[in-house]
């Protein structure tokens, strides 16, 4: 892909300057052949890994719990004390009227059937009643390595085939929202992939009324998805990092959205280029010189942004950074390689059938600017009215702003994780209704023996507790009931009790909770239970669900406190760097952080009064934080350094209409591909992202039509050349400005 017009070395023979230019058409034909096959090459070796992801990823919360938290070690002692391999799936049955002996009976006898289900492990429990006697349950394991949700599913079908008429069987308890998550997480390979791309597909036929480019533009975004999942797959399945349902949906989007948005930057590059060069390789090389600063800033901005996440003490969010780098380094890479090479292949007709045209004297005539459309008249209407723009915009950012207090992040229930009908939080209903709310999900405290008798004096005068158990090998259903006199015996009088199992010195007691282990209450019971503990029972440790769902709540709250500030720091370093100056950088984290609290406002009242969510995981702000900031800063970038490049040659007002002009249809398209991209994580019924992909959609609409169209442009107006403080541009624009301005267009195009 080399430049038209070159002059060959001085002092060559003419067959040695023939097989030279025979030997450079050699290299501009090879060299995008190769980068072709690179990327084909990757795309089919990483293409097959779409339906595998779930061999390599885990939806279980525990495991992306933080060492040092209580749950966490709690977890990993459970195994010396009960069968780390089985999660419980609690089934609870229900009547209109009471549950006589015989209907019990035959529960019993459908309960005690379906250990032949596949994924049924171990032994049930019996069934047992409810006091009101019209609702009883049973504990049932599934096998924690089969597939959850084909089991839980199986289980609830065979029961209900079984159970007797006017019987009403809900399977729930922590097996039942496990295969709820699986569920939900079920589209992420095929119906999320299918409606971002659709989408993209949609805007970029509708912006560029091509048929053609819009297919290389895309194909350019599977084939660096393809070769990310490839690399992260093979790190999960090493156990270098951990995949989630959650992380490989965002990953998806991800790479898809950027590598878009870098591609049309490129794209419209060329199309530039195209109109003062016949050459396309000299296009291309131009294009690509071009699109690198501000591609590989803007790719560099997000990696960093998304690479403090590695301070979070929640793996859930630490591995996210890791594993969206990656993509983006891959979208990145495809946009500034395998584009490139397709453009040089198809050349003009990739813009079939509305190809830019050879007219240098045209864009001479035109001063490298568009003078009609949209952009050019909003550029103008900026430069004229630089002030009232910015503080109309601003206040009424702020107003939006105004609304962040509302947004309820402070957790929800497990219970709520998954949007539509949902047999586990129906079932868990019903429970509650006749049973402990905690039934089945009980709060384990992990104890020193010394301490046994302390801890559960502790356990049984707390109000929330219904019930105190422990583990004991040698009771039949392997725990005893715990009593004010001790661990109550079992059998004819003068029966001994059974003893405690201890290992390691420590026995594992069982609260079950009044209220739903998900609940507000249940977690203030949790809360209320280790401090008193802590007094008490000094060596207690709590976990299990509940005491999991606080955790990573109260990390979560932590890990947002400290990242959001380090990202701010992080990218006004790298904008400092980019732009040469101090004053533009400020100015820009500080709109985008404007744009943000806005985005955030809005989605607080839209999820409270327009779709009545339960609230938010304490994750979702600072999710928000890093995909808008990194991502939204892009925006910035693209229209900045487009900005300084014109200042060199028209100064510091004209060169910010010049790239508001130039630069408005590319951006603008871009923020609609990476709005309509993250829109579709919608499509995947879990709350948080549903709740990302409006905060993420909505917070790049905001960035792109209303940050950089107006706020940014007309603020840096109104400072004019001082933006630039303190680079040379800022000392010398003046009178390099004066100079250029007597001198002809160099090449009678952009610069």
């Amino acid at each position: 892909m080399g430049v038209s017009g070159e002059h060959p070395p001085a002092g060559r023979s003419p067959r040695r300057i023939a097989r030279h230019r025979r030997g450079r058409r050699w290299l501009r034909v090879l060299l995008p052949a190769v980068l072709v096959l690179v990327w084909l090459t990757a795309a089919g070796m990483g293409g097959p890994l779409f339906g595998k992801v779930d061999e390599v990823s885990s939806n279980d919360q525990t495991s992306y719990l933080p060492e040092s938290a209580e749950a966490t070690e709690v977890r990993q002692a459970l195994g010396g004390f009960l069968s780390d391999d089985r999660i419980p799936a609690v089934v609870v049955f229900s009547s209109a009227d009471a549950l006589g002996d015989d209907r019990l009976a035959r529960l019993g006898e459908a309960v005690e059937a379906a250990t032949a289900v596949a994924g049924v492990t171990g032994q049930v429990s019996p069934v047992i009643p409810s006091e009101d006697g019209l609702a009883a349950q049973a504990f049932v394991p599934i096998d924690a390595e089969a597939d959850v949700s084909d089991a839980v599913a199986a289980l609830g079908d065979k029961l209900r085939a079984d159970a007797p008429e006017g019987v009403a069987v809900q399977v729930t308890g922590p097996a039942g929202f496990t295969a709820d998550l699986v569920a939900g997480f079920a589209g992420i390979d095929g119906i999320l992939l299918l409606v971002a791309l659709l989408a993209v597909l949609v805007i970029l036929v509708i912006v560029y009324r091509s048929l053609l480019l819009p297919v290389v533009v895309l194909g350019t975004s599977l084939f660096a998805l393809c070769a990310a999942l490839l690399v992260v797959w093979h790190l999960a399945n090493a156990g270098v990092l951990l995949l989630s349902g959650q992380t490989q949906g965002i990953l998806f989007i991800l790479v898809i959205g950027a590598a878009t948005d870098y591609s049309l930057l490129l794209v419209a590059r060329f199309r530039e280029e195209l109109r003062v060069a016949q050459d396309r390789g000299a296009a291309i090389l131009a294009a690509v010189r071009g699109s690198f600063e501000p591609i590989v800033a803007s790719g560099g901005t997000v990696i960093v942004g998304l690479l403090c996440l590695l301070l979070s003490d929640l793996k859930s969010n630490s591995t996210l950074g890791p594993v969206a780098s990656i993509g983006i380094v891959f979208a990145m890479l495809s946009a500034l390689t395998l584009l490139p090479a397709l453009l040089f292949v198809f050349g003009r007709a990739a813009y079939w059938p509305r190809r830019p045209a050879y007219e240098p004297e045209a864009v001479r005539a035109e001063r490298g600017m568009p003078s009609r459309g949209a952009w050019p008249r909003v550029a103008r209407f900026v430069r004229r009215r630089a002030r009232p723009v910015w503080i109309v915009t601003a206040l009424a950012l702020a107003l939006g702003a105004a609304a962040v207090p509302q947004l309820q992040a402070q957790g929800v229930p497990q219970s709520d994780l998954v949007l539509g009908a949902s047999e586990a939080r129906d079932g868990q209903a019903v429970l509650g209704e006749h049973f402990p709310g905690g039934s089945g999900s009980p709060a384990y405290v992990l104890v020193d023996e010394t301490e046994f008798q302390a801890a559960s004096g502790t356990l049984l005068a707390q109000a929330g507790v219904e019930s105190v158990a422990v583990t004991s090998a040698g009771s039949p259903s392997g725990s005893a009931r715990v009593t004010e006199n001790g661990i109550e015996a079992l059998g004819p009088p003068g029966t001994p009790a059974p003893a405690p199992t201890v290992r390691d010195g420590r026995v594992l007691l069982q609260a079950t909770l009044t209220d739903a282990a998900d609940s507000a209450a249940a977690a203030g019971t949790v809360v209320s239970l280790r401090d008193e503990l802590r007094r008490d029972a000094p060596s207690a440790l709590v976990g299990g669900v509940t005491a999991t769902a606080v955790d990573t709540d109260r990390a979560s709250i932590r890990d947002r406190t400290l990242i959001i500030p380090i990202v701010l720091a992080v990218i006004l370093v790298i904008l400092m760097l980019l732009l040469r100056a101090i004053l533009a950088p400020i100015l820009l984290v500080l709109t985008t952080v404007l744009s943000f609290g806005t985005a955030l406002g809005v989605a607080a009242l839209v999820f409270n009064g327009v779709l009545r969510l339960p609230g938010a995981d304490p994750a979702v702000p600072l999710y928000g934080f890093v995909f808008l900031v990194a991502l939204g800063i892009d925006y910035n970038i693209f229209l900045m350094t487009r900005v300084r490049e014109e200042t060199r040659a028209h100064g510091t007002r004209e060169g910010i209409q010049r790239g508001l002009a130039i630069t408005g249809g590319v951006i603008t398209s871009a923020g609609l591909v990476l709005a309509a991209t993250f829109a579709a994580l919608s499509v995947i019924p879990i709350l948080f992202l549903v709740q990302i992909a409006f905060i993420v959609a909505f917070g790049v609409l905001l960035d792109t039509f209303v940050v950089r169209s107006l706020l940014v442009p007309a603020l840096a107006t109104d400072i004019g050349r001082a933006i630039w403080w303190p680079s040379r541009l800022w000392r010398e624009e003046a009178g390099a400005h004066g100079r250029r301005a007597a001198e002809p267009p160099e090449r009678g195009r952009l610069p």
